[in-house]
């Protein structure tokens, strides 16, 4: 491939962020072929494709990328599973841990809190959801902060802004300041699939569904490994 050629253009949300600039990286090294990443707030990265911005490709959440396809803002046949994350939880760098093992001990860790960090994502939808079946939605209501779209829990957690944090295992690993305590029990865990597809305005669909075909190879899976996610399937 000609590296002078224009970037391929990619847009993701937050979750997916870490892992896509290390494989654009890597596409970039063998192929000579630029790749840039704009990586937002899911709702927002969703948004954006279905008012017809134009991007090469969009990685989302599964459900997500559904919802272009049925809309007809992506190829649908050129949608591939990137990975896949679970949630994981956090508090601030030397701060006391809570225990996490099981189902019944996150609901006392959520309880006991001061403040509780959640995501705009997946992440986030599950929490509410695991408050709501534990009952104590209402109880602790007053303590949740969401973050900002765009902004990663881990950074509320940083700055002191909030004492315990749910996100995305991807988007709380290696962030200054914060020390990630454990994942979610498998009774209560949530994985979420991040997918990609090619946008149905892509300048270079043929390059694009290449550098999606690159991000699914056996050898891209340490990558995912690092930044805390799995392979799709």
């Amino acid at each position: 491939m000609n590296e002078t050629r224009a970037a391929i253009t990619v847009i993701s949300s937050m979750a997916t962020r870490h892992v896509l600039d290390d494989l654009a990286d890597a596409y970039t090294q063998r192929y000579g072929q630029r790749v840039a990443i704009e990586s937002v707030g899911g709702v927002a990265a969703a948004r954006r494709v279905q008012e017809g911005e134009a991007f090469d490709i969009v990685v989302l959440a599964a459900d997500a990328i559904g919802n272009l396809a049925a809309a007809g803002r992506i190829d649908a046949a050129s949608r591939v599973g990137i990975a896949r994350s679970g949630i994981a939880m956090a508090v601030a760098a030397g701060a006391s841990r809570p225990s996490v093992d099981t189902e019944a001990a996150v609901r006392h860790a959520a309880l006991a809190a001061r403040s509780i960090g959640y995501s705009t994502g997946p992440s986030g939808a599950h929490l509410m959801r695991l408050f709501e079946r534990w009952d104590i939605a209402r109880s602790i209501a007053s303590r949740l902060v969401q973050a900002p779209p765009g902004v990663g829990v881990g950074a509320l957690i940083a700055r002191g802004d909030v004492e315990l944090g749910f996100q995305q295992t991807s988007e709380l690993i290696g962030v200054d300041g914060v020390d990630v305590i454990g994942s979610m029990p498998n009774e209560i865990q949530a994985m979420t699939v991040f997918e990609g597809a090619v946008c149905a305005n892509a300048r270079a669909p043929q390059v694009a569904r290449s550098m999606l075909q690159f991000m699914t190879q056996r050898d891209a899976d340490e990558v995912k490994h690092r930044h805390g996610m799995e392979a799709a399937f």
